[in-house]
């Protein structure tokens, strides 16, 4: 209950900030879900090393045709149970954004292209990241609210 009387935006402190690739004092989450994920790689000992928008991928977006950059959410390193380290690239995102938008009766059509815009944007962003993590061995994986709930 004490979490969503918290603000969707704010600087996070972490409790171990050894484990935090960047600058501690300047890790900014921009929703309650990224605000758990960050108390997560925080707390959870099997995460060694953890990013927030540390880094930029490049991408083409289709819509503007305009090459852009990608600050993915998360970069973690975890150590597997038979010892050895794993790199993840991890976005978090509510479900209903990684489905097409649909028009229906009582949305506006501003609203819909909108949707639109954004999903194609996600895919453009989401192509980027795999192949830029399929290059460097590093596992892709996009958190719903359903990956958060199984996290505690």
């Amino acid at each position: 209950m004490r979490e969503r009387s918290q603000k969707y935006k704010g600087k996070f402190t972490p409790e171990n900030p050894q484990k935090y690739a960047g600058d501690c004092s300047n890790i900014i989450y921009r929703s309650m879900w990224e605000r758990r994920c960050m108390k997560y790689f925080d707390k959870t000992p099997g995460v060694i090393l953890w990013s927030s928008e540390e880094l930029a991928i490049p991408y083409y977006d289709t819509a503007t045709k305009k090459q852009r950059r990608y600050f993915p959410d998360f970069l973690i390193k975890v150590k597997t149970s038979d010892g050895s380290i794993k790199t993840h690239l991890i976005e978090v995102k509510p479900t209903k954004d990684l489905r097409p938008p649909t028009g229906g009766r009582g949305k506006k059509k501003s609203t819909v292209l909108y949707e639109m815009k954004t999903y194609q944007m996600n895919r453009d962003k989401f192509a980027s990241a795999r192949k830029w993590c399929d290059d460097r061995n590093i596992t892709f994986d996009i958190w719903t609210e359903k990956h958060l709930q199984q996290k505690g």
